[in-house]
């Protein structure tokens, strides 16, 4: 008799190694805190749920994720990436984020297009739910 055993993960699964986006461009200074180390940001790194962000006053980075949403930070930003959640099969999903001091620019990918709402930009002043494809958003307060 044989028995096989099957150890599968949903597409949407997301574990905290998995990456979760990748930086396409980047300028000046910026790092990546990952598990409380900070780690300097290169093209072609991948972000991983939980990372945080940060741009010094002369930094710039542009991010494309798994569900093709486009974010791209300018000077002196802090984002921490929250939750993301995306199924590849079905395009449903949950992107949060935290926008904690700087300027945001992001184009909706796949989640958005599914389940409108399904993106939260959080900011010290609001909590935005993303329906549309394009926005930019800015937040006062300290990056470091």
């Amino acid at each position: 008799m044989t028995v096989l055993l099957s150890l599968g993960a949903t597409p949407s699964s997301v574990f905290a190694d998995d990456p979760i986006g990748q930086i396409k461009t980047l300028s000046g200074s910026v790092t990546v805190t990952r598990g409380g180390a900070s780690i300097k940001a290169a093209i072609g790194d991948h972000v991983l749920q939980a990372d945080e962000i940060l741009t010094g006053g002369d930094g710039a980075i542009g991010i494309t994720f798994a569900d093709n949403s486009m974010m791209s930070l300018g000077p002196s930003s802090k984002l921490d990436l929250d939750q993301f959640q995306f199924d590849t099969t079905t395009h449903a999903g949950v992107f949060n984020t935290s926008l904690k001091a700087g300027t945001l620019a992001v184009k909706s990918g796949q989640i958005v297009q599914q389940t409108p709402f399904a993106m939260h930009v959080q900011t010290p002043a609001a909590l935005l739910g993303v329906r549309g494809t394009e926005f930019v958003v800015r937040a006062d307060g300290a990056a470091n």
